[in-house]
């Protein structure tokens, strides 16, 4: 598998260096520079998730890894389903929040894991420096947790997560280092990218980045949508619009790729809170992210979307005009209104499917059928769900096991020097 630099064309690398960088130079980003397809889509769908995925993933990394080794990596990482629930005649919820974290990042944190391992020289440490708006950095942590030679860093905004995202994973200690920033999750991603950028640095502490950026988590993301599609009544199958609710922009981006190699998806739909920089670039043509405003559906509260470059590349590619993407932006009362009527359609959500719920119903059109991502379990989010609600939602068993522990996390503010030593003190 050839990847190439975003940025920097003439930068190609194997499938192992853009797992073990992370980023090209220029802070590119590394797109596969040929894409599988697969005719028989049908066959493909008729497998078991992990057989399928499998095959997906092998056809993305080519000889580079054996088919053997990639359905073990495969084994390892996707231990737990994603269902897929009716809610109405017509509409269907992918939940994507049962894996040990309870959140979608658990498919690409598992299999980046797995991946780096496969990959890696064994020589010396290696650092895992991510931002995170709430469940990146779960994932990551109990992906990497206890991994010998691999030392873990999560930058996060101090007070703009939810407690029980922040409890997941800054309750673990040993080689996981999480840093409450005094900024935003756009400051912690910008503090990423200088990291990246310092080549003495990135040198000294082994630097590699677990956020959508990294190639292998991407490549994860896009074996659910088949298996979404798997599940649905063959009758449902034609005519599906999919309704992404988006952040950093990679969970659309995994689909946009899952379509490009075969999946039969009529459009999707990119569902956005008021940070609205790709809605608005959408409707206008012009790209002009604005300060970030927190919101209660935290993990999308983006204005510079990482992955966004990758979306444009792949249009440009397939020949797709960015005018067939839908797209949305929901208030916070509008969130609130939504998770209301679906409680009373007897389906608990939480803030961020409900805003993939909203926009897909408002443009669900007669003789299609709709798909939203459930991106995390509604306890995740219990302090809001339950006062919108005026319910008490109970803790999942990992929830309440890491609510009852200390957080460790350090406090800094939004300065690149202090990012350093805390870079070298993991060492």
């Amino acid at each position: 598998m050839k990847l190439y630099n975003l940025k920097e064309h003439q930068e190609q690398v194997s499938f192992g260096q853009a797992v073990r960088q992370g980023l090209g130079s220029n802070q590119g980003l590394f797109f596969p520079a040929e894409l599988p397809y697969f005719d028989n889509v049908e066959a493909l769908l008729d497998m078991d998730f992990n057989s399928r995925s499998s095959k997906i993933l092998s056809a993305f990394i080519g000889e580079e890894l054996a088919a053997e080794t990639v359905g073990q990596m495969v084994g390892n990482a996707f231990q737990f389903p994603a269902p897929v629930e009716k809610v109405t005649d017509d509409v269907f919820a992918l939940e994507l929040f049962h894996g040990p974290t309870l959140a979608f990042k658990d498919f690409g944190g598992r299999f980046m894991a797995q991946s780096l391992a496969a990959v890696s020289d064994a020589e010396g440490n290696i650092t895992i420096l991510t931002a995170t708006s709430g469940d990146t950095g779960a994932a990551v942590a109990h992906a990497f947790y206890g991994m010998e030679n691999i030392k873990v860093v999560i930058l996060y905004p101090k007070g703009k997560i939810s407690p029980l995202q922040e409890k997941m994973f800054c309750t673990l200690g040993g080689n996981i280092t999480t840093v409450a920033v005094n900024g935003t999750f756009d400051d912690c991603q910008a503090l990423v990218k200088q990291a990246f950028d310092d080549a003495e640095l990135r040198q000294e502490v082994g630097l590699n980045s677990a956020n959508s950026i990294n190639i292998s988590r991407l490549m994860a993301q896009i074996c659910y949508y088949f298996e979404a599609v798997a599940q649905l009544p063959k009758d449902k199958r034609n005519e599906l619009v999919i309704s992404v609710p988006s952040g950093n922009f990679g969970n659309l981006t995994a689909g946009l790729l899952a379509k490009a190699i075969g999946l039969p998806v009529k459009r999707f739909i990119a569902a956005t809170n008021v940070n609205d920089t790709v809605p608005r670039y959408l409707k206008t043509g012009t790209w002009a992210p604005e300060p970030t405003v927190p919101t209660i559906s935290n993990a999308m509260d983006v204005s510079q979307p990482n992955n966004w470059p990758r979306i444009e590349e792949l249009c440009r590619l397939k020949g797709w005009g960015l005018d067939e993407l839908g797209y949305g932006a929901v208030t916070d009362e509008q969130t609130a209104e939504t998770l209301k009527a679906m409680e009373e359609a007897d389906y608990l959500c939480e803030p961020h499917g409900a805003i993939a719920y909203r926009v897909l119903t408002e443009q669900l059109t007669e003789g299609e059928t709709g798909l939203f991502l459930c991106t995390a379990h509604p306890a995740k989010f219990k302090e809001v769900v339950d006062e919108i609600l005026g319910k008490d939602i109970p803790l999942p068993a990992p929830l309440a096991k890491h609510n009852a522990m200390e957080l460790l996390s350090l406090e800094r503010d939004n300065d690149f020097e202090q990012l350093k030593v805390v870079l070298r003190a993991t060492q």
